[in-house]
């Protein structure tokens, strides 16, 4: 097997190797220096004999003598000193790159300890100066948001879970009890076949809306929605069209003001935008209620603003209703809840498109939402 240097090793080796490189070049250059400065020293003219001990040598000798024992005494002494300075510089490398990778080590240490059921670790290296500081900022700040990205799914898991079980129970309750009583007439079985058949579509409609819900959270969160002309006002108008059977059977009395909204977008979103808006405000009214929808223009795009009666809200809990499965107040006079996916899709598809949605109850009950969205966005 291979086996890999560490980040320590490699840096203390090439701060190690670039010392012992300039070390030498130095070793080499004063060899040089040594080797010329005793060259240029004044001489006897050639030939003019000197007497060295009991030994007489011409002068040209005594030179290169010079010459070489100087260069011999700097490469003795660059000899000596050369493995002492590598070593110095081996060592210090090794320290100072042990500090300066020691945040590092702690990041990996808190990553490893890091699960789906534990993301509460945090670095906190408030003594981390410049760079190092800024990673372990960022890593804490990342740590936050995804811990706050799983308890968000946790929770939408259970909710999920906890709707789904509702029309399933009573689908496999409705049938058991049928199955068991062998009197079963017709109208027993007409009337099993309705309370399946709205266990069902309550299901269908939770699915759906599950799936429209992550659709527009992806698309929120790695692309964008297709880009398409779309008039709020349509939109609006489609909705009411759409829910004006069970307007009138509880006697709402609805109303459609404002001019055209033209914004870019996609239009099967914007659309489920202006439905949800809409059904939540029949489903959650009171009898012979009232229902507002009034679009128009805005600086640089438009605004969709439903309003209606209904129940008191506590306006402390508005914005709770944005949250999935969270539900309005339902009054007792025939309204049905719906899946409490409703704002929660109206504001991932809102975001989606670089828009603004907001909330506030209406004085004496019921709720205002208002859209705003920009005319492009990219």
């Amino acid at each position: 097997m291979r086996t890999r240097l560490t980040l320590r090793w490699q840096l203390t080796l090439l701060g190690t190797a670039l010392v012992a490189l300039v070390s030498a070049l130095l070793l080499w250059l004063g060899w040089l220096l040594v080797g010329g400065v005793a060259a240029s020293v004044p001489s006897l003219p050639p030939g003019t004999p000197v007497r060295v001990g009991s030994v007489e040598v011409p002068a040209e000798q005594v030179t290169a003598a010079v010459r070489d024992a100087a260069r011999a005494d700097v490469l003795h002494a660059g000899l000596i000193a050369f493995p002492l300075v590598v070593l110095a510089a081996g060592l210090t490398s090794w320290v100072l790159v042990g500090r300066v990778l020691a945040p590092l080590h702690e990041v990996t240490a808190t990553a490893r300890r890091l699960s789906a059921e534990n993301l509460d670790a945090r670095l906190g290296l408030r003594e981390a100066r410049g760079e190092l500081a800024e990673l372990a900022t960022t890593f804490d700040a990342m740590l936050d948001r995804l811990q706050g990205a799983f308890e968000v799914q946790r929770r939408f898991v259970a909710n999920a879970s906890h709707e789904l079980r509702t029309p399933l129970s009573v689908l496999r309750t409705e049938v058991d009890v049928t199955l068991a009583d062998p009197d079963a007439d017709v109208a027993e079985l007409r009337r099993m076949g309705e309370v399946v058949r709205d266990a069902t579509r309550r299901a269908d409609d939770l699915v759906s809306g599950l799936l429209l819900l992550a659709r527009t959270e992806a698309l929120g969160g790695i692309a964008e929605p297709a880009r398409r002309p779309v008039d709020l006002r349509d939109a609006g108008a489609h909705a009411v069209r759409v829910t004006a059977t069970e307007a009138a059977r509880r006697g709402l009395h609805v109303r459609t003001t404002g001019g055209p909204a033209p914004v870019s977008g996609d239009p099967a979103l914007l659309e489920r935008v202006a439905g949800n808006l809409v059904e939540n405000a029949v489903r959650h009214n009171v009898d012979g209620g009232w229902v507002e929808v009034c679009t128009g223009p805005l600086d640089g795009g438009a605004e969709l603003r439903v309003s209606s009666s209904g129940p008191e809200i506590d306006p402390a809990r508005v914005g709770e209703l944005f949250e999935p499965f969270r539900r309005g107040p339902v009054p007792r006079t025939g309204g049905t809840a719906g899946s409490g996916l409703g704002l929660s899709i109206v504001r991932a598809v809102v975001a989606a498109h670089g828009g603004a949605v907001r909330a506030e109850p209406v004085p004496g009950g019921g709720l205002t939402v208002v859209v705003r969205l920009p005319t492009g966005f990219g």
